[in-house]
């Protein structure tokens, strides 16, 4: 039995305010085309399907697609839990109805410790999923005295460790963050100011365990407690990973073969870093001119619209940063009088860019002086 582990998707995510809708559809077309291609039996996918609880229209209707081609025209049982950013409600909208189509949507906690049985060229496996939960809906749903994630996700493990079948491999699905993973910037925290990370020890013995929640692919305590990653790169702090869907073989022994198949974006998302001339000529013979960026400005002068500029050749320039400025003013301390060289050098320099030519020495007296008027009116007022 070959499945397919794949988790936040995210549909419907804005990334600096730009739909991401069309590069999802592009990477879900490589998804089904992996699965056609490597004779996948099974999909699972764990949580975060949707960027968020009332997913736009658009979302809906790619994930309508992509469903229908799985289960109705390929056949392929789908088994997807919540995560924290999806509506659990919402997501299992029809879910008795649609198990008979082969999608399986566990989202409901009151069902955590009941399998699914998949059934595969004479191999069985049982499927458990945990939805994302916190604390508090453990312990009221349960009636259990646990305080943090980590109580709460080891109690519901524990549960279903005592529902599990003797002679059938298990695979566990969680949403949740596992101990000593590594995070990226578009992760949303899964609690405010406490404790948010699970051990991995409880899962140790099941045969795989299916998670989500962090972007990057990687894997806590053994190779089989594993994290398949994002669609895509939902942040500039994910440029250097790799996305993509794991593929996992299963017999009746247990785990066979485990394998990171990649995905490739339509736009890549980078960071480029240097001064805007150089840049701005890179940019004019980059075959990949379109990727998603960051720029990090090295210049240590002002630039007038430096990110007019650098979208004539880079029309997906998303942020700027401009860490040249604030090296070239070192640490200073700010009081006023430094404030002041500082206001002075800033004006001269847009004066440059916008005249072409430097400020006379009359003009910079005179500039001078007017800042520090306006400087001791701040004072006085202050």
């Amino acid at each position: 039995m070959r499945l397919l582990h794949t988790a936040d998707w995210h549909l419907g995510r804005l990334f600096h305010n730009l739909s991401l809708l069309d590069d999802q559809r592009h990477v879900l077309d490589q998804l089904i085309e992996i699965i056609d291609r490597e004779n996948v039996d099974a999909v699972l996918i764990a949580g975060d399907i949707y960027d968020r609880s009332v997913p736009p229209s658009a979302a809906v209707t790619l994930l309508d697609e992509v469903l229908h081609a799985l289960c109705e025209e390929r056949k392929l049982p789908v088994v997807m839990i919540s995560g924290n950013h999806d509506g659990a409600e919402r997501l299992r909208f029809g879910a008795r109805h649609l198990r008979q189509a082969g999608l399986h949507i566990l989202s409901d906690l009151a069902d955590f410790d009941t399998p699914v049985t998949l059934t595969i060229k004479g191999c069985e496996v049982d499927v458990f999923g945990i939805p994302y939960a916190d604390p508090e809906h453990v312990r009221s749903q349960f009636n259990v005295d646990v305080r943090d994630f980590d109580a709460a996700h080891r109690y519901l493990v524990e549960r279903i460790e005592e529902q599990r079948h003797p002679a059938r491999p298990c695979i566990l699905m969680s949403h949740c963050f596992v101990d000593g993973g590594s995070a990226s910037d578009s992760e949303r925290p899964l609690t405010l100011g406490g404790a948010e990370s699970v051990a991995w020890e409880p899962m140790q013995g099941f045969d795989y365990v299916a998670l989500g929640h962090l972007h990057g692919p990687q894997y806590r305590g053994g190779e089989h407690i594993r994290y398949s990653g994002s669609l895509l790169k939902y942040s500039f702090s994910e440029a250097s990973q790799r996305k993509g869907v794991t593929l996992v073989d299963l017999d009746a022994s247990g785990v066979a073969r485990i394998e990171q198949v990649p995905l490739l974006p339509s736009r890549e998302v980078r960071v480029l870093e240097g001064e805007i001339d150089a840049l701005i000529a890179q940019g004019r013979t980059d075959p990949q001119a379109d990727d998603y960026l960051l720029v990090r400005l090295t210049d240590r002068h002002a630039i007038l619209d430096p990110m007019g500029k650098l979208r004539e050749v880079y029309p997906n320039v998303l942020h700027l940063e401009k860490p040249g400025m604030l090296d070239a003013r070192g640490n200073q301390q700010l009081d006023r009088e430094r404030l002041k060289f500082s206001t002075l050098d800033m004006f001269s320099d847009f004066f440059a860019q916008t005249s072409g030519e430097p400020l006379t020495d009359q003009q910079t007296e005179a500039i001078s002086t007017l800042i520090g008027e306006l400087s001791r009116d701040e004072e006085a007022q202050g």
